[in-house]
């Protein structure tokens, strides 16, 4: 008789009820042995240390402890972990990596939702919406207001994609449906793989005088700490709307609110630095800015996709499969 791999669930108790509902713990059963307690939030309960003791794989997600050597002390069976969620940085240590176990990330199925609200910022961007809804407000019975800012349209406008990363691919992906430019700048994309998603490679400074439309996809490390600041928003032309759904470490905050509040930048901030802005922030008062609550990325029911993507990759795992979402360590060194 075959004794199957035992697994735990370690995040905080919100998403746990959110990203695994009966029939992902149904599939998740199926799949492996869940001793009580089948979930914790901590490792450092002394029920959380024996499960942790008995378990070949941990499922993780938001919420999960960082695991330290002490807390991987005792862990000695622990060989893979599969993450429902995107980046591992908050928990994955470098004892993970000494030690060998094996780590996946769900970021490929989190990228789709952070794509789908991309497309409809440079959409909306296009069109000044978010703007012209803001104008709406003092306007009211008086529609003069449109011709305050410039061509509404989205019919040969370049846009700029900085990162060919899993968002940044996605998005120019689903520009080719679009009569658009789509440039791109990333020092480690290939020209060819670029160009069959849709863009065009070019150096950042040629996209920045070029676009209409900045997007930012760059993950959040020192290197990239401001990317976008003074020098690189002053590049852009009149009028060119800053879109950021990556980080917001990697657009400078103040170069940011002095640009679009001289009028002469737009921004749509899913993401900001620090998040949230201070309450004192000019960015809340600009009606030529949009700023929402982090909400690109997988909420409500598109978690469960999230966590549908690892359990495929722990099926993949006990039945000897090559795995799809593996996170090695030097993708790790420059991934979010």
């Amino acid at each position: 008789m075959t004794t199957r791999s035992r697994a735990l669930l370690v995040m905080d108790p919100d998403t746990f009820g959110v990203q695994f509902g009966q029939r992902q713990l149904r599939r998740l059963s199926a799949l492996v042995e869940l001793p009580d307690p089948i979930w914790t939030p901590d490792l450092d309960t002394p029920a959380a240390r024996r499960r942790l003791r008995e378990s070949d794989l941990l499922v993780t997600s938001w919420g999960c402890p960082p695991l330290t050597a002490e807390r991987l002390a005792d862990a000695p069976r622990l060989r893979a972990i599969f993450h429902c969620a995107g980046t591992v940085r908050p928990f994955v240590t470098d004892e993970v990596w000494r030690r060998g176990i094996l780590v996946t990330s769900a970021a490929d199925a989190n990228a789709i939702p952070v794509a789908e609200f991309t497309l409809a910022a440079i959409i909306f961007a296009g069109k000044k919406a978010p703007f012209l809804a803001q104008d709406a407000r003092t306007h009211r019975d008086d529609w003069s207001y449109v011709t305050g800012r410039g061509e509404l349209s989205n019919r040969g406008r370049t846009v700029g994609v900085v990162g060919f990363s899993r968002v940044g691919r996605r998005v120019v992906e689903r520009l080719r449906d679009l009569e658009m430019d789509v440039l791109v700048a990333d020092p480690y994309a290939a020209g060819e793989e670029v160009a069959t998603a849709g863009g065009r490679l070019v150096a950042l400074p040629e996209l920045l005088r070029s676009c209409d439309v900045l997007t930012l996809h760059v993950p959040s490390l020192p290197a990239t700490r401001h990317l976008i600041g003074a020098a690189e928003l002053a590049l852009l032309r009149d009028g060119t709307t800053v879109v950021n759904t990556a980080r917001g470490a990697v657009l400078d905050t103040a170069a940011i609110e002095r640009e679009c509040a001289s009028g002469r930048l737009d921004a749509i901030l899913d993401v900001t630095d620090p998040e949230p802005l201070p309450a004192h922030s000019v960015l809340y008062e600009l009606p030529n800015v949009m700023i929402t609550p982090h909400i690109a990325g997988s909420l409500g029911n598109e978690t469960r996709r999230m966590s549908e993507s690892a359990l495929d990759e722990l099926e993949r795992h006990l039945s000897g499969r090559p795995l799809r979402t593996a996170v090695t360590p030097d993708e790790f060194a420059v991934s979010a």
